[in-house]
Formats: C-alpha cells, sequence, structure tokens
C-alpha cells in the first residue's frame, strides 16, 4: 500500500508540507519525546541519518504527547531541545496525536497499512518507529528497538 503523498504535514518551524516532498527516499518515520525513558534513541536516529541521508533516506520525527505528558514543550522548545542536545538534523515536525480520534493522517494510514501484535493499530508508546521503503512497503517497530538495529532494513529499504 502506497502512502497517499498528499497527505498534509506541518514542520516543527510551523510550515506546511506534505508527505510527497518525501518522494523517492526511504523514511524512518518515529513519535518522539524529549521526556522519554527512550529520549536517548535520538542519538540513534541522528546516527542513522548521518549514516544513510547522502544515499536517500530521511528520518521524520513527529513530537508526540499523548504517552505520559513527556513532551509537554511547545515546538520551540522541543526543537531547541533536540538541536542543543543531540545536533538533530533530520526534519521534525509540529506536535501530533497518533492514536484515538484526532491521530495525525500520516500515522492512522501507517498504523494501517502495518499493524502491531495481533493486528493492532494503536501505537503503545513513544519512539515507534515506521520504516517506509522506496517501494512504499511499510514496516512497524517497537520503542525497544534500538536505532542501530535497523540498519539492515534500511539498506533493503533504499533498494
Amino acid at each position: 500500500m502506497a502512502l497517499d503523498p498528499q497527505i498534509p504535514l506541518t514542520t516543527i518551524d510551523g510550515a506546511p508540507a506534505k508527505l510527497g516532498d518525501y518522494a523517492g527516499k526511504a523514511l524512518l518515520v518515529v513519535n518522539v519525546a524529549s521526556k522519554c525513558g527512550f529520549t536517548p534513541q535520538y542519538e540513534g536516529l541522528e546516527a542513522l541519518q548521518r549514516r544513510f541521508g547522502p544515499r536517500g533516506f530521511a528520518v521524520l520525527g513527529f513530537p508526540c504527547d499523548q504517552f505520559g505528558h513527556q513532551e509537554p514543550g511547545d515546538e520551540a522548545e522541543i526543537k531547541n531541545f533536540c538541536t542543543l542536545k543531540y545536533d538533530v538534523s533530520f526534519p521534525l515536525f509540529a506536535k501530533v496525536e497518533v492514536n484515538g480520534a484526532n491521530a495525525h493522517p500520516l500515522f492512522a494510514a501507517l498504523k494501517r497499512a502495518a499493524p502491531g501484535l495481533l493486528g493492532s493499530q494503536a501505537i503503545k508508546w513513544n519512539f515507534t518507529k515506521f520504516l517506509v521503503g522506496r517501494n512504499g512497503a511499510v514496516r512497524r517497530y517497537a520503542p525497544t528497538d534500538a536505532p542501530a538495529s535497523l540498519a539492515g532494513d534500511i539498506e533493503a529499504a533504499l533498494g
């Protein structure tokens, strides 16, 4: 199932964008949070961006405050934190909801394309990862999956 390139996005700076802006790339879409036990994964996500970015790969980070109020800040605070603490260079977006009636359309589509355990579509926690291959294939990873462990799958997704 190919994702709709017209899915609207908003950058962390408030600029409009759309999923199609990343056409032709392999993507790792992650719901991120600044005050989570998994927050140090920003380091591994940035390492993937630096390693594979030149080959047509991008991490897309979507701050989310739906799990334990672990992303309480506004976009400016989130961007500042990610830049100063983890030197994040990959694109960050405005805060979104990933579950429920107000789930962002991108996450609704990703959950349909790659359900979790026993077919569950709900995202269980921060740092759930979705790898979208250049061919449109979507694969889901748990928050506990370290970014470095995805390197082989990213290679394949780059095709």
